[in-house]
């Protein structure tokens, strides 16, 4: 029942948390997630894509990893994904696809302009979790 479970990181600045979204083409999520701060952001990805079945996943260099792929192709989602500067084999990405990542972003920015979140100033995670969602649904109506 530690920091993991209320998805408390601790790094240099203090106590973090990383959220983590799922979102469609019209920028409004479909899926929410929080973690602690440290934890790397592909840890959560499985877990995230579990819940959707989307036609291709287009995420930043963070998620280029071969049993993502791997997975990913096995269920015929298309990986637009950036390789990583030091990979041995670069694969080929669709930057004409990668463009809609600044949907995803766009989101992201969205949610903070609401101070609370920006902050992060809710500690528990079924609250911030709890505000995020609020937030998205407000901005969703809109």
């Amino acid at each position: 029942m530690g920091g993991d479970y209320q998805a408390i990181g601790r790094s240099r600045g203090g106590l973090t948390k990383k959220m983590h979204a799922v979102v469609d083409a019209a920028g409004k999520a479909v899926v929410l997630s929080l973690t602690p701060g440290q934890r790397a952001d592909i840890t959560e990805a499985g877990p995230l894509l579990h819940e959707v079945d989307p036609k291709a996943f287009i995420a930043d260099k963070a998620y280029d990893a071969d049993p993502l792929i791997d997975k990913l192709e096995e269920r015929e989602i298309t990986p637009v994904i950036p390789s990583k500067r030091n990979r041995r084999n670069p694969r080929k990405t669709s930057f004409l696809l990668y463009k809609n990542r600044n949907i995803t972003e766009r989101f992201f920015a969205g949610l903070k302009q609401f101070r609370g979140i920006a902050t992060r100033h809710e500690k528990l995670k079924s609250t911030c979790l709890a505000a995020v969602q609020l937030v998205s649904a407000i901005s969703g109506i809109k």
